[in-house]
């Protein structure tokens, strides 16, 4: 495997976007079927609060609480290493709390993604960090 980042050409830049937009709309739209094949099985997703769901869990918390009103990105950075990929950006995330009401997650967002054996991008590891106070 190549050890050294790579920028991705226009085809996997698009590819990538894509497989995000899709990500984006299945969280938002509580697209089951969509996220599990997006995900892949040994998914580890660090919500901005700190806690840290596998793919199960994810996919029963996305059920359950339909959390995810809205998804926006920023500019993206992506660094190729063979098969994976490592997207870095900001995110904005509008939430449903659970007593009905909604909050905005803002922060940086990290994903990594394989390419499996069917030459599909999957997520394999996700994380928010909301922004702090700027100094």
């Amino acid at each position: 495997m190549n050890t050294t980042a790579q920028p991705p050409d226009a085809r996997v830049t698009a590819e990538l976007h894509a497989v995000e937009r899709r990500r984006q709309r299945a969280l938002v739209e509580v697209d089951l079927d969509a996220l599990d094949e997006l995900l892949d099985d040994t998914l580890v997703y660090t919500h901005g609060h700190g806690i840290t769901h596998t793919k199960t869990q994810l996919l029963e918390h996305t059920a359950n609480r339909r959390p995810y009103l809205d998804i926006t990105r920023g500019e993206l950075l992506i660094r190729i290493f063979g098969d994976i990929a490592v997207i870095t950006g900001p995110l904005s995330n509008l939430l449903r709390t659970p007593d009905g009401g909604e909050h905005t997650l803002a922060g940086e967002a990290i994903q990594v993604l394989r390419r499996d054996e069917h030459n599909r991008w999957r997520f394999v590891s996700s994380q928010t960090t909301p922004y702090g106070e700027q100094k």
